[in-house]
């Protein structure tokens, strides 16, 4: 069900652009993590601080992306080594940063499709002074 491998993937996620070349993956990687790092970086600054759920999980995106993005930097390439299979069916393989990421994503999903919003009706109701 499970294995240590070690695997160089040049690509995105599941191998995506691998086959491209070292130049346009540089820059095209090193411009999305740009964007990618300053917009989370942006969104964990404006959660309220009573928000832990989803500061954690905005956390978890933003340190995988800074991990890979190390791999990246150092290697030019991330490098994955956890191996999930079922007999011969084999998920791509992967690393901490992108369980990170993808556990991140899942939690901040959920926070939001369960978080609790005032009722704009009442809150105008409330709000407003005769």
């Amino acid at each position: 069900l499970f294995s240590l491998t070690y695997i160089r993937n040049p690509g995105a996620a599941f191998g995506l652009l691998a086959g491209s070349s070292n130049a346009f993956r540089m820059v095209f990687f090193g411009l999305t993590s740009i964007f990618a790092l300053g917009l989370l970086g942006t969104i964990l600054l404006r959660m309220p601080e009573q928000d832990w759920m989803g500061r954690v999980s905005v956390a978890g995106i933003l340190g995988g992306a800074i991990g890979n993005l190390i791999d990246r930097l150092r290697f030019g390439e991330v490098i994955d080594f956890l191996d999930v299979y079922v007999e011969n069916y084999h998920w791509p393989a992967f690393n901490v940063a992108d369980s990170a990421i993808t556990v991140g994503v899942i939690f901040l999903i959920i926070h939001f499709a369960f978080e609790k919003r005032a009722d704009p009706s009442t809150a105008s109701e409330t709000s407003s002074v005769p």
